[in-house]
C-alpha cells in the first residue's frame, strides 16, 4: 500500500488529492493535516442552510462541498487526517459499510490508546472514549471503483469557531450547541493535558494501520495525482457544486456525535408559533427548551411540561402529553397535544 505522508498542506489539497487519487486509478493512503482552516460540508447537505456564510467570510474561512456523506464541520491544523482510497476488489474494502467501519478504525482507536486515551470503536462511524465521548470522525464513500475512508486523530479542536460557522436560528440554541459539544467531543489534549505532536501521533496510527493494510510504502506524490487534483479546483470550488441543493430539513439539526443532536423544530398551530429544543440522546430527551408565542395560563405551567418531558424516551411523548393536558393543570388556546408532537418528535 503507497503512503503519502505529506504533513501539512494547502487546505485544498488537503481534500482534493483523495478526490484525485481514485480518479487515476490507484489505492493509497494519505496522511495529513490543512496549513490553513476550512469548513468542510457533505455531499448532501444544503450549504446556505448549514454554514453561516457572512461569518466564514468575514474570517476568510474558505468552505468545501466534499464527495463523501455526514456533516458539516470545522478544520485546521490541530487534527492529522487519514485518508484511504481501496479498489472494491481489495479484499480488504468487502463487506457492508458497517463491517468496513469496523475493520478500518480499529486501528484508530488502538493509536489513541497508545497517545494514553483509553478508546474504541463504536458503530457506525465513532471512535469514543471509555466515557463515551466522540474523539474522532469519519466517513465513507464510493468514487468510480474505489471505496474513501476519511477521518481524523484530533489533538486539539476550536469549539468555538465551530458553533460560529454553523447556521443557527439563534443564539440561545448555538450556546445549546456549544454545551453539547464540549460535553460529548473530546481531543487529545483534554484527556492527557498536553498537546501532542506530529510524530507522536503519526508514527503510531501507521503502525496500526500497517497491522490491517500490510506493508505502507512511502512514496511521493504522482504528478498524474496532482494534475488530477488540479483539474478538481474549478468544479469543486463552482458555485454550482458549492450551492449544489441538497435536503432541506423543517428547522435545525446538529449531530454532535453518533446518537447525540441538538435539534430545534418550528409548527404553526392554530394558537400560534411553537419551538422546540432538544439533546437528544439515543431515543431519550435530554433536554428540552419550549418557546414561541403562544399563549399560556397559568404562564409557567411550560416549565413543568418541559420538566415532564425531560428524559422521556420518544415513544413516550405522546402519553406524556396527552397526561399533561387530560389533568387539567394548563390551558394552551389553539395549542394543543397534537401540535406539540410535530415539534418534538426527531
Amino acid at each position: 500500500m503507497k503512503l503519502y505522508h505529506l504533513k501539512h498542506v494547502p487546505w485544498l489539497d488537503s481534500q482534493l488529492l483523495y478526490h484525485a487519487l481514485p480518479r487515476v486509478g490507484m489505492e493509497g493512503l494519505f496522511i495529513l493535516a490543512p496549513a490553513q482552516p476550512y469548513v468542510c460540508i457533505g455531499y448532501h447537505q444544503d450549504l446556505q442552510q448549514e454554514v453561516d456564510l457572512e461569518y466564514c467570510r468575514e474570517r476568510d474561512i474558505p468552505v468545501f462541498r466534499r464527495e463523501v456523506g455526514g456533516g458539516a464541520v470545522y478544520l485546521d491544523g490541530n487534527q492529522l487526517f487519514y485518508q484511504l482510497v481501496l479498489h472494491k476488489s481489495n479484499p480488504l474494502s468487502h463487506g457492508d459499510k458497517a463491517t468496513f467501519y469496523q475493520r478500518m478504525l480499529q486501528p484508530v482507536a488502538d493509536t489513541y490508546a497508545d497517545l494514553g486515551v483509553p478508546a474504541h470503536y463504536r458503530p457506525i462511524n465513532d471512535i469514543v472514549t471509555t466515557d463515551c465521548r466522540k474523539i474522532s470522525g469519519n466517513g465513507a464513500a464510493e468514487i468510480g471503483d474505489y471505496v474513501i475512508l476519511v477521518g481524523n486523530l484530533i489533538a486539539d479542536f476550536d469549539y468555538e469557531t465551530m458553533v460560529h460557522v454553523l447556521r443557527v436560528p439563534d443564539v440561545k440554541f448555538r450556546d445549546k450547541v456549544f454545551k453539547t459539544m464540549r460535553e460529548n467531543l473530546t481531543t487529545v489534549k483534554r484527556e492527557t493535558g498536553r498537546l501532542p505532536t506530529w510524530d507522536e501521533m503519526a508514527q503510531p496510527l501507521l503502525q496500526r494501520f500497517a497491522q490491517v493494510l500490510g506493508a505502507l510504502e512511502p512514496a511521493e506524490l504522482p504528478q498524474e495525482v496532482r494534475q488530477q487534483a488540479q483539474a478538481l479546483e474549478g468544479p469543486f470550488l463552482s458555485r454550482e457544486w458549492l450551492f449544489k441543493k441538497g435536503r432541506v430539513q423543517p428547522g435545525r439539526a446538529v449531530k454532535i456525535a453518533e446518537g447525540v443532536n441538538v435539534t430545534q423544530r418550528m409548527h404553526k398551530a392554530a394558537g400560534g408559533l411553537l419551538r422546540a429544543t432538544v439533546e437528544l440522546k439515543g431515543d431519550q430527551l435530554a433536554s428540552v427548551s419550549l418557546s414561541g408565542d403562544f399563549f399560556c395560563y397559568p404562564h409557567d405551567a411550560i416549565a413543568e411540561l418541559e420538566a415532564a418531558l425531560q428524559g422521556a424516551k420518544v415513544h413516550e411523548l405522546g402519553g406524556l402529553l396527552k397526561a399533561f393536558y387530560t389533568s387539567g393543570r394548563a390551558e394552551t388556546p389553539g395549542v394543543t397535544a397534537d401540535d406539540w408532537l410535530k415539534v418534538l418528535l426527531p
